[in-house]
Order: C-alpha cells, then sequence, then structure tokens
C-alpha cells in the first residue's frame, strides 16, 4: 500500500491550484490553509483545516485540476494517498469509507446553505434593481469572500462525464433494491434521516413544501444517481420530500453501517456515490460564484454613476 507520511514545514506549498491532481491528504497534525489566487495581489484564504480532515479529494475522485493552493499554517504532519491506491485504501480502512462521504456532504451542506443566501439577495437585486435592497447581505457575508467569489471569477461549469463512467459502472453490476409505483413518497421534509438511496431505474423528484400552495420542484434524481444523503451523514430532519416521479422505480437504501459490505460486493457503487457529492459541490459552488459576480457588476456599476 502506498500511503506515505510526510511532515511539512510552516510555508510549504502542499498542493497547487491548477495542478493535476493525482493524490489526497488527510491531516494528522497540525492546521493549513486553503487559498485561491495563492501568492497574488488578490489571495484570498477560504479555510483553515484541522486535524482529521480530508483536503485534494475532489481533484481525485473526478480527474480535475486542483482548485484551491493549500499551505502549511504551522508545522504539520500529513498521509498522502496515490489516486491509483484509493480502492487499497479502503479496503485497508473500510471505517474511511464514511469519514470521505462526510467531508463531501459538509461541505455541500455548507455551500448549499450559502448560495440560497446569495440567491436571496440576488432575487432582491433583479427586482429592485438597487443596492440597498441587498445592504443586509454584505453585512453578512465576509468582503474577502465577495472579492474572491465575484471579481476574480474563473470557474467553469463542471463536465458530468465522470458520473456517466461512473453510472455506466453501477448498471454493468446489475440492479438491487426496493420497487416502487409512481407517487410513492421516499421520505418526508421534516423526517429524521437515517440513510440515504441510490435509483438504479425510473425517476424520484426532490421537493419543498410538497403538497403545499407554495411547492417547489428542487431537482429529478435519474438513474444511476445518489440522493438523501445528509440523512445518512447527519441523521438530521429531511429538508425535502422526495417523490417517486414513474412506475417501476427502483431505489436501493444504503445506511451508514452497511457501507463496507457494500464496497466488498460492489466498489462501483461508492465510487459513484463519491463522484455524484463531487460533481454537485463543483455545480453548487459554480452557481454561488456566478451569483456573486453578478451581485458584484450590480454593485460596481451602481458605483460609476
Amino acid at each position: 500500500m502506498s500511503t506515505i507520511e510526510r511532515t511539512i514545514s510552516s510555508g510549504e506549498v502542499i498542493i497547487r491550484e491548477g495542478d493535476e491532481g493525482n493524490t489526497f491528504f488527510q491531516l494528522l497534525e497540525g492546521k493549513v490553509g486553503v487559498y485561491n489566487n495563492y501568492g497574488q495581489e488578490d489571495q484570498v484564504q477560504i479555510a483553515i483545516l484541522e486535524p482529521g480532515t480530508y483536503f485534494g479529494e475532489m481533484a481525485v475522485i473526478e480527474s480535475y485540476p486542483r482548485s484551491s493552493t493549500v499551505v502549511a499554517e504551522e508545522d504539520s504532519k500529513v498521509i498522502e494517498i496515490a489516486a491509483s491506491e484509493l480502492n487499497e485504501y479502503i479496503t485497508e480502512n473500510p471505517n474511511k469509507i464514511l469519514d470521505i462521504i462526510v467531508v463531501l456532504g459538509n461541505r455541500l451542506k455548507t455551500m448549499t446553505d450559502d448560495y440560497n443566501e446569495i440567491k436571496k439577495a440576488l432575487d432582491n437585486v433583479r427586482k429592485e434593481n438597487s443596492k440597498n435592497n441587498y445592504a443586509s447581505f454584505f453585512a453578512s457575508m465576509s468582503k474577502q469572500s465577495i472579492y474572491l467569489s465575484a471579481k476574480n471569477f474563473r470557474l467553469e461549469r463542471p463536465s458530468a462525464e465522470a458520473l456517466r463512467e461512473a453510472a455506466d459502472a453501477v448498471s454493468k453490476k446489475g440492479t438491487s433494491g426496493e420497487t416502487y409505483p409512481y407517487g410513492t413518497i421516499i421520505f418526508k421534509q421534516g423526517e429524521p434521516g437515517k440513510c440515504m438511496y441510490i435509483v438504479h431505474s425510473g425517476s424520484v423528484c426532490i421537493y419543498s413544501n410538497y403538497g403545499a400552495e407554495n411547492e417547489i420542484r428542487l431537482s429529478e434524481v435519474k438513474p444511476v444517481a445518489c440522493f438523501g444523503e445528509m440523512g445518512l451523514i447527519t441523521g438530521e430532519a429531511r429538508t425535502a420530500t422526495a417523490v417517486v416521479e414513474s412506475n417501476d422505480t427502483q431505489v436501493e437504501i444504503i445506511y451508514p453501517d452497511g457501507l463496507e459490505d457494500l464496497f466488498k460486493s460492489c466498489p462501483e457503487k461508492i465510487d459513484m456515490i463519491l463522484k455524484n457529492l463531487s460533481y454537485r459541490l463543483r455545480v453548487i459552488t459554480y452557481e454561488y460564484c456566478k451569483a456573486c459576480k453578478e451581485i458584484y457588476d450590480n454593485t460596481e456599476r451602481e458605483e460609476e454613476y
């Protein structure tokens, strides 16, 4: 197994924005900082990571260039895992499957919350076209965050090719799970979450306020993809309702204590779950930054007059 334990000196760059990613890391000791535009005039620190945290995994999972630079803030120790050794690493450390899913899921939840907040501000901008209507938004957000996300917006909408490949790999292994008729409610908004799901055939739609006057259809989940992962990660109340949208929809239920056996029987499913979470995180990050840019550009135009 080619995992490497490395000691990193304070100030040393561990991964660099724009590089191809073929390894990821777990921080054992010390602290590392995550930056965009590191070493430039518009450098912005995005986060400080504490021991136990994984980083660099998205570039490995989806074969994308690194989206940030990670630098040791103090003398630190990390484990470096090669992309080619990911399956072996999980085989030897099956308890790490949930850890990696939790990292991606929590990042997805945080970014989704941030996007929902900025989306409200953006709706006000479009309706009223006045900076006064979103002043409270700027008061609640970091000036650096707006600067990074808007003025320096360079992201591209991610490709779903990795998802298609992962879905094909799962499909070749055959399907399993329960078959439901049209209209079946898989879970309801407000119910405690205990598991996640994989759609193998048919479709499931996710709704906010399902059945109410202000019902909103948030998304549609088609084969082969997962949903409801926050229930598995946190066990918190569901934030939406999942409803079967076509007859003979086949759905597999995944519980936390079943992840190790799932990996042993079908590692392709774990790979698909990780790729889905990573892709959704990239998409919501793109949409967040795009919304920030629209607000930023509005502000710039108003200040010119």
